[in-house]
């Protein structure tokens, strides 16, 4: 049954908070502001916040710097996931995912179909890898970002959490990068 291990102690993440948005600020940013709520009371630190239009390239360039950051475990974007011609957050993300998660988009359709039915089909969240770095892009709806984080990544963020999780993995997510080749490899 999974479930919340007491013996082991909570590792706290530092998680970094992009909002794309053309037409938020810091003041109204109700999605980035829920995510932001959800992670401190987890225990987690927000390490970072910023909000970006809707661009290709201002959200690679933020989304490359906080992979480059040592300090950042996992980026949650929101906003930018739809099917609008504004919507660019999977087309900028996506590339740079070295592994991608299709279970999580999986997950946040069937949470979400529980909550606003057959609507859920029209979401394009997605998750994966970069740089030893999680990486997750959410709706840009408060309501949205609550199901993924209370039903989803609040589980998968805790290293407690049974019977496995993201956080327990995290050391070896980089390993491709430190192992030297076997021998015999001709690559």
């Amino acid at each position: 049954m999974p479930g919340i291990d007491e013996t082991r102690q909570f590792v706290p993440l530092k998680i970094a908070v992009l909002t794309v948005s053309d037409t938020r600020a810091l003041a109204d940013d109700k999605s980035g502001g829920t995510l932001a709520e959800r992670i401190a009371k987890a225990g987690h630190v927000v390490g970072a916040r910023a909000i970006v239009t809707d661009d290709v390239e201002k959200i690679r360039v933020q989304v490359k710097a906080w992979i480059a950051d040592p300090a950042i475990d996992v980026i949650i974007t929101t906003g930018g996931t739809g099917f609008t011609g504004r919507d660019v957050t999977p087309e900028a993300i996506e590339p740079l995912f070295e592994k991608r998660m299709d279970g999580f988009s999986t997950m946040f359709t069937l949470v979400s179909h529980a909550k606003i039915g057959t609507s859920a089909i029209q979401t394009r969240a997605t998750a994966g890898i970069a740089g030893a770095t999680y990486i997750f892009c959410l709706p840009g709806s408060p309501g949205a970002c609550r199901d993924a984080w209370d039903e989803i990544l609040v589980h998968q963020l805790d290293y407690r959490h049974r019977p496995c999780n993201f956080v327990e993995i995290m050391p070896r997510l980089d390993e491709h990068l430190r192992r030297p080749k076997a021998k015999g490899a001709t690559v």
